[in-house]
């Protein structure tokens, strides 16, 4: 049945010259997948992928024109496969959505129900959507080091990227959980920011460069979350205490690293996946649960900042120009 409803949505298209443009524009339901699940996107969230995906990244997104958001939470329209009721608030995380699927930088998505899940109660839409992606893979790093052991006597937590989504969160979760953090960044200006969120430490990401070409180094933390990778990954791992983890969820840096095994082997230490697209359902509902329980933190609005949906073509180029600073939550309701 043809659904003639109306909404706004970013749209990312190719132009003749091989650029890509980034425009609000007015769209029909009829013009979404014929999925299960209907959803009303009241808030939504910038992260790098979603960047990546409106600069025409066709290794994100194939095919133009194109609406990116890999974040949504909304109240559900409509459900064929009777997995929620009308006016459930639901959240979207990763899969396919804002890849190849319309995602949550549109006021409406359709998607199969087995992405969505609850949103909890000890949350709201906004808060969830201050988290994010980021928020949750911030979350599923720490749950990670956990797993291999990992708790505040063990000392110092190192953590790049430190200004970004997943690394603003980090250290604010860290914080929350009683460890003592140190964060690496290519922003000075931002050490007061850091200081606030939680980081005991500043120190610039250069200096993690300085043992590239050193076997190892000695032992400064005892964990670490990296979101940057290449060079600046085999620095943290270098300098690992015995028995520590890094948590590796990025590479705004380089997705490659080149360094011996021996610290591997002479100190046990580990390097750490983190998957947040498309890990199973029953774990994602298990991180969600955590995030709004024993990681919910106090004062959640500070961490992010609320922007409109005409706002977001300036936002998303700030990816790439370095001057991305926490989580930005999209009010899709204000648009």
């Amino acid at each position: 049945m043809s659904n003639n409803r109306t909404f706004n949505a970013l749209l990312v298209e190719e132009n003749s010259d091989n650029t890509f443009s980034k425009t609000v524009v007015t769209r029909s339901v009829d013009d979404l997948p014929d999925n299960e699940l209907l959803i009303e996107v009241h808030y939504s969230s910038l992260n790098y992928k979603d960047a990546m995906s409106a600069s025409g990244n066709k290794r994100i997104s194939q095919n133009f024109p194109h609406t990116p958001g890999i974040d949504a939470a909304g109240v559900v329209i409509s459900d064929k496969s009777n997995t929620f009721s009308t006016g459930d608030e639901v959240l979207v995380f990763g899969y396919d959505l804002g890849m190849n699927t319309p995602g949550g930088l549109g006021q409406i998505i359709s998607i199969p129900a087995k992405w969505a899940v609850a949103c909890p109660d000890t949350l709201t839409l906004k808060e969830a959507m201050t988290y994010g992606t980021g928020g949750l893979t911030a979350a599923l790093c720490i749950q990670k080091l956990e797993t291999m052991g990992a708790k505040p006597s063990d000392g110092p937590v190192a953590v790049t990227g430190a200004t970004g989504g997943v690394g603003s969160i980090s250290i604010a979760l860290l914080k929350h959980l009683g460890y003592e953090i140190i964060a690496f960044s290519g922003k000075p200006e931002q050490s007061d920011k850091l200081k606030s969120l939680g980081a005991t430490e500043i120190l610039h990401r250069d200096s993690l460069l300085e043992v590239k070409d050193a076997l190892a180094a000695k032992p400064k933390w005892a964990h670490a979350i990296d979101t940057l990778g290449g060079d600046y990954l085999t620095g943290l791992l270098k300098h690992l205490k015995p028995g520590g983890a890094v948590a590796n969820v990025g590479l705004a840096a380089s997705p490659e690293i080149s360094m011996s095994v021996i610290p591997f082997i002479t100190r046990g230490i580990s390097l750490l996946g983190v998957d947040s697209v498309y890990i199973p359902l029953d774990d994602k509902k298990h991180i969600w649960h955590r995030v709004a329980t024993d990681m919910k933190l106090p004062n959640l609005a500070q961490y992010g900042q609320e922007i409109t949906l005409n706002e977001t073509p300036d936002y998303l180029d700030r990816f790439f120009d370095g001057k991305v600073v926490g989580r930005y939550v999209v009010n899709l309701q204000d648009a």
